[in-house]
């Protein structure tokens, strides 16, 4: 009998047994964050994965496997000129409107194919931070000076956290240069214009499906209009990424089109059958499958295309779920008008923020950092914690930690770049929002 194993099932055996007894389910603090984090979990499977996550793996695939590796390295690789992968790195938000999640495929896979650990991190930093839709948005809720001092601050923030990661890490990093000084790069299977085409055909049928709600009593605004009528925008760029599957990667046309008619035909029986915000989801997974099934025929290019897809989500996901868990457990679930407190009430948070000091700033950053922000929310958020007394110094740090990190994100950039790496990244973040905010709180 081997002693140690059976001593573990015992303890596991007590463990579970322990957290049977002594389940508080009396307190109602306790049993309204179990329904926060019901709550979120719920949410973020309805209005973040299907629309959000999903593509986001498609176009991490994309780099995967038909961004070559000589163009990583070009442009973000160890050997890649400063300025250059910087620059790229540090503005690549302006074209995501993705949130702290849903970056880390497309981190995920520039980091495989070789990008250098600066460049890499200022644009897992960047991708949610400069996200130009919630720029945008910040300055037209928050105020124009707040806009400014976000959008600067990332920039900012992705450029530094780079940097001081890559002087921290220099040996790793040097070896990294010399290895990719010796790699052979193959040549282009083909033009860099299809690449770039069927890449950016993904990333607008991404930024436009996830398009935010434009605020009460606004029916005017171009914001309004694109919103109103952003399912068909999509559609029109749905139609280009038919023209990519059949000119570009050469799928037969009659599959392309018959995936395509199919989506077209569940998305009308969803807007009659089920309507409301759920509809779309429908012919998101249509079209989601039909282009699984399409590019696992044949061609050995588009099947590795769709098996990193696979990879990606089978890394990826696991730990998301547990992150939003126990993120909802914690600090709560509050989206659209839906505000469900975690284990810590909500109104120790907004009395800890008031104010200017240190500490407000401080706790604002580690708040941010821990808590989940969808791509816009946090702008809605931020707005009902100033009308609650908070300093627009500490709204400035949470602005600026919030949504490039978040306890899902942690824990799956733990799993690609190590626990040292990612404790760094964390630290960094949380110390370079609590000063900005320090230095907004002065002037403003």
């Amino acid at each position: 009998m081997d002693k140690k194993k059976e001593f573990k099932i015992l303890l596991w055996i007590i463990a579970i047994f322990a957290f049977a007894f002594f389940l508080p389910i009396e307190s109602e603090r306790f049993t309204t964050a179990i329904a926060a984090t019901l709550d979120l979990a719920k949410w973020y499977a309805q209005e973040h994965v299907i629309l959000c996550l999903l593509p986001a793996f498609f176009i991490a695939g994309v780099i995967s496997v038909f961004v070559s590796q000589g163009a990583v390295l070009r442009y973000f690789g160890a050997n890649a000129k400063k300025w250059v992968a910087y620059t790229v790195a540090s503005v690549s938000g302006t074209i995501l409107a993705v949130c702290s999640c849903t970056i880390l495929p497309l981190f995920s896979s520039i980091h495989k194919r070789g990008a250098g650990l600066g460049p890499a991190v200022a644009f897992l930093y960047s991708g949610p931070a400069i996200n130009i839709l919630a720029i945008i948005l910040t300055a037209r809720i928050l105020g124009f000076e707040m806009g400014v001092a976000r959008i600067i601050g990332a920039v900012v923030f992705a450029i530094l956290i780079g940097s001081i990661m890559s002087i921290i890490y220099r040996k790793e990093e040097k070896v990294k240069r010399e290895e990719q000084m010796n790699i052979q790069v193959p040549p282009e299977t083909r033009p860099m214009w299809q690449t770039s085409f069927h890449f950016f055909i993904l990333v607008l049928i991404l930024v436009f499906a996830n398009w935010g709600k434009p605020g009460e009593g606004d029916t005017t605004s171009a914001w309004f209009y694109i919103w109103n009528y952003k399912w068909y925008i999509t559609s029109v760029f749905g139609l280009g990424l038919v023209y990519s599957l059949i000119k570009i990667l050469k799928i037969k046309w009659w599959w392309v089109i018959g995936a395509a008619v199919a989506t077209a035909i569940s998305a009308l029986l969803a807007n009659t059958y089920i309507g409301g915000s759920l509809s779309p989801l429908v012919p998101m997974l249509v079209a989601i499958a039909g282009l699984s099934i399409i590019t696992l025929q044949k061609d050995d290019e588009n099947k590795e295309w769709t098996l990193a897809i696979w990879d990606f989500a089978k890394q990826i996901m696991p730990m998301l779920a547990v992150g939003v868990v126990i993120a909802g457990f914690l600090l709560g679930s509050t989206h659209d008008n839906v505000s469900i407190p975690g284990i810590i009430p909500g109104n120790w948070i907004s009395t800890l923020v008031g104010g200017n000091s240190v500490f407000s700033n401080f706790f604002a950053s580690i708040v941010g950092a821990f808590m989940y922000f969808a791509t816009l929310t946090e702008v809605p958020i931020v707005q009902g914690l100033i009308a609650s007394g908070m300093g627009k110094g500490p709204a400035l740090a949470l602005l600026l930690a919030g949504p490039s990190l978040s306890l899902p994100n942690m824990l799956v950039i733990r799993n690609v770049m190590g626990t040292q790496k990612t404790l760094v990244f964390v630290i960094l973040v949380i110390l370079m929002a609590t000063i900005s905010g320090l230095i907004y709180g002065a002037f403003f």
